[in-house]
């Protein structure tokens, strides 16, 4: 996935079309921040953690690019590729927000969260993070063709909004449901880094 977002990158360059070239370039970033997590903090990033951090960003970044023969984004072909990768990309919102405050739970003894309360945090967490995103792609859709000439992200209306924020919490209550089965083992690193804090 890396070297595709590498070529995502290169064809953004050669067709100078900045949505590509920035979300390509962020999605190469991202990639490599589980390795950075198990190097430089000591997380337990095992490859299915890493799969599906790399595959949110590898999905949004090639929706950005036109499907071939097409000349239209993926985004635009599929009506379905924008609920995938808000979906997608909210779980991983989803949980970093159940890792961090389950870790804070088992840690200290004067916070007890219950096992539905964490379902709801973490539905309202991820919620709230899609809200911010939907500010923060509108202001980019308003500001970045003035000063660079093309939008980096693409906000297509209050439909398009709503559906997006459904898909977010889509991918919040999946965490929230499962979370503890996938994400044990880097909720307890993280309680045995702040208990040797």
């Amino acid at each position: 996935m890396q070297i595709v977002l590498i070529g995502m990158f290169l064809v953004g360059i050669v067709h100078r079309n900045v949505s590509v070239i920035v979300n390509s370039a962020i999605g190469v970033m991202v990639s490599f921040l589980p390795a950075i997590l198990q190097r430089d903090y000591g997380l337990p990033m095992n490859p299915g953690l890493t799969l599906w951090i790399t595959a949110a960003v590898f999905f949004h970044a090639l929706g950005t690019v036109a499907v071939p023969g097409s000349g239209v984004s993926f985004y635009q072909s599929f009506w379905w590729w924008d609920h995938l990768t808000h979906a997608l990309s909210a779980s991983v919102v989803a949980a970093v927000g159940y890792t961090t405050v389950r870790a804070i739970d088992l840690h200290t003894e004067q916070l007890s969260f219950p096992p539905k309360f964490m379902v709801v945090f973490t539905v309202l967490f991820v919620v709230a993070f899609g809200v911010l995103w939907e500010i923060l792609e509108f202001l980019l859709g308003i500001i970045t063709p003035l000063y660079i000439g093309g939008s980096i992200l693409t906000q297509y209306g209050l439909t398009d909004t709503m559906m997006d924020l459904i898909f977010d919490a889509v991918g919040g209550l999946i965490v929230g449901l499962w979370g503890s089965a996938s994400l044990s083992g880097l909720t307890d690193a993280l309680v045995d880094k702040l208990e040797r804090q």
